[in-house]
Parts: C-alpha cells; sequence; structure tokens
C-alpha cells in the first residue's frame, strides 16, 4: 500500500469528534464551544437521517397542510427536522439566536443561568429540497454559524442575524443521500465525514474537499429559460456549443445540497439566477446562499450574484433573497463575465 493509502486508510478512522480536537487550533474561539455545536448539529442530523430513511414507511411525507414564511407547502418531514434542530441546539448553553428558514421569526434562546451569556448564533435550513422527498431523491440540511454582535448580558437582536457571509465562523451541510455526509468548514478548509449507521458515528472520508478549477457540469432548472436575464441565457449556449471541451453536461437535482456536493466532487456549476418569476432570485442569502458560498471559498471554489461576491452582500432581512451562482472558479467567472457584457 502506498504512502497516501496508507495516510487516507488511517484518516478514515478518525471520528469527527477526535477530528475536531485534533483541528482546535483551526478555529480562533474555544474548541469546546466548537464541539458543542457540531455535536448537537450531528446529534440532530442523526435523528433526522433515522427519520429521513423511513420516510416511506410511515405518514411523515406528504404537505403538513402549513405553509412556510416562504409561501412553500411544508413537508411533514420539513417541520420534524425544524422541531429537532431546534430542539437540540436550545438544549446547550452556548447557541443564544436560531434562525430557520421554517420559522417566521428568530428564536431567542437565553443561557441556563438567565443572563444572556450564550455566544453563538445559528441560521440553519432545516430540510433543503424537502419536495423531493415523495420520490425518494436526496434532501439536506445547511447550517451557518455566526458569533453574535450584541453584548453578553443582553438579549439576542436582530442584527445578530442580519451580518454578512463573510462574518460566518462555520458552516457546512448534511446530505441524506446514498450514505449520510457531513460536511463543514470553520475557515480551514472544508472536510466530509460519512456515517457509519451501525454504530452511529461520523468518519472522515473526504478531507480537505476542492473545487476543480475547471468543470464540465452545468446544474440549473432550464425549465425557467424563457424567464432568465440575458447573460445567464448566454451562458447557457456557451455550455451547449460544441468547443473545445464543450457540450457541458447538465445535471439539476433541484436540492442545493445534493447539486453542490456532486460539484464540488465532480467540478461544476450550479445557478438560479434571478428571473421575471422571482426577480430578487429565489435562494435565501441567510439559510442558502452564504453557507454554501464560504464552503464553496473554503474549497477553492467562487460564488457571486453575478455581480458581487455572495459574501459581500449586506442583509436586510431574514428571509432576503438573492441571485445565486457558485462552483468551480473559473466556469464562475465565465459566467460573470456574460452578465457583465450585457449590462
Amino acid at each position: 500500500m502506498n504512502q497516501k493509502n496508507q495516510s487516507f486508510m488511517s484518516h478514515k478512522k478518525q471520528t469527527l469528534g477526535e477530528f475536531i480536537i485534533e483541528n482546535q487550533s483551526s478555529f480562533k474561539y474555544s474548541s469546546g464551544e466548537l464541539s458543542s455545536l457540531l455535536n448537537s448539529i450531528r446529534l440532530a442530523a442523526k435523528v433526522v437521517n433515522h427519520e429521513v430513511n423511513k420516510a416511506g414507511l410511515v405518514d411523515i411525507i406528504g404537505a403538513a397542510g402549513d405553509t412556510n414564511i416562504q409561501g412553500e407547502d411544508q413537508q411533514k418531514l420539513d417541520v420534524y427536522a425544524n422541531e429537532k434542530f431546534i430542539q437540540t441546539l436550545t438544549k446547550r448553553n452556548i447557541v443564544c439566536g436560531i434562525a430557520s428558514e421554517e420559522e417566521d421569526d428568530f428564536i431567542a434562546i437565553n443561557s441556563q443561568d438567565e443572563n444572556h451569556q450564550n455566544k453563538y448564533i445559528v441560521l440553519i435550513d432545516p430540510l433543503d429540497g424537502s419536495s423531493n422527498i415523495d420520490v425518494n431523491v436526496s434532501v439536506g440540511t445547511i447550517f451557518s454559524i455566526y458569533r453574535r454582535v450584541s453584548p453578553l448580558g443582553t438579549p439576542v437582536k436582530l442584527e445578530d442575524f442580519l451580518q454578512k457571509g463573510s462574518e460566518q465562523v462555520a458552516a457546512g451541510y448534511v446530505v441524506y443521500g446514498t450514505s449520510t455526509m457531513l460536511v463543514y468548514t470553520t475557515g480551514d478548509g472544508v472536510n466530509g465525514f460519512t456515517l457509519n449507521p451501525a454504530i452511529g458515528s461520523f468518519y472522515l472520508s473526504h478531507p480537505a474537499m476542492q473545487f476543480p478549477e475547471d468543470g464540465t457540469i452545468y446544474s440549473v432548472n432550464e425549465g425557467n429559460y424563457i424567464h432568465f436575464p440575458q447573460g445567464i441565457k448566454n451562458y447557457i449556449k456557451y455550455c451547449q456549443e460544441e468547443e473545445g471541451d464543450r457540450p457541458y453536461t447538465s445535471r439539476y437535482i433541484g436540492s442545493l445540497v445534493s447539486d453542490f456536493h456532486r460539484n464540488m466532487i465532480k467540478g461544476g456549476i450550479y445557478l438560479y439566477p434571478q428571473s421575471s418569476k422571482n426577480p430578487q432570485g429565489k435562494l435565501r442569502l441567510l439559510y442558502e446562499c452564504n453557507p454554501m458560498a464560504y464552503l464553496a471559498e473554503q474549497a477553492n471554489g467562487k460564488s457571486s450574484d453575478g455581480f458581487i461576491r455572495t459574501m459581500d452582500i449586506e442583509p436586510t432581512e431574514l428571509h432576503q433573497r438573492v441571485p445565486f451562482i457558485c462552483g468551480s472558479k473559473n466556469m464562475v467567472e465565465k459566467a460573470e463575465e456574460f452578465m457583465r457584457n450585457v449590462y
């Protein structure tokens, strides 16, 4: 066995908990705090994973009858995942506020001593791509972590949640797919961990994940082509031209986590532009775009709205939507070039 394989085999046996401890210097705050945050996410992910895997057997799929703040029908499993993540994060004495894509407003959490001593903000999309559940296609959870900006000892405020993506201290996602994976960054690269369901532990399976600089996959809902801005239409035509390594392959799952995950491994671009149907874009800056942008940049990729770096956009409201282009660096820059050349 060569040295590379040997080191990979030794890596493979490393659990998420061991990895956090070994790499504590890469998180500039207390490693105990990071462990606690990621442990609660890991725990909730395992519970949700269990439910996702039996979704076809019990009455947990299908619409719950309510509509969330975004105007989307809530799947029952959305509601369940939302409850589990909020429950698990609330129990740790570390999170002072949670904002969820499924909740109208943020949830304030006091510390156990009732003195507002908790330091972290978590923004979460508990079940991304949930319309895929009924048809047994991968779904995921996206999370984004900040330190509060309001003073300790005071209740959490809206400004704590409306921070630019560049202020994130950690972000990641869980993909409930062929296998269940947790992928995260604390600003020192991106690492992926696969759940061994037999023993319930996540093991390091994808160390130092990176987007290839170039890719041959483009992911976009081409059914909306007619509604897209001209720059995006031109870029899609460019992807389809027969020249060099083009035409590119079109792959679109309709679950941001799954599309992003595939493109990071294989090389590709994901586009959800503004359109005449969604003039601001469709994806949420705080729950989807910022965490994915942080992961992309930490994995040698790039993310923008076509003009402005995603993590430089000033948030103005909790459920703000923005156009989103994300993936292999050279592909994103080419799409941005097409956008600029129209305006």
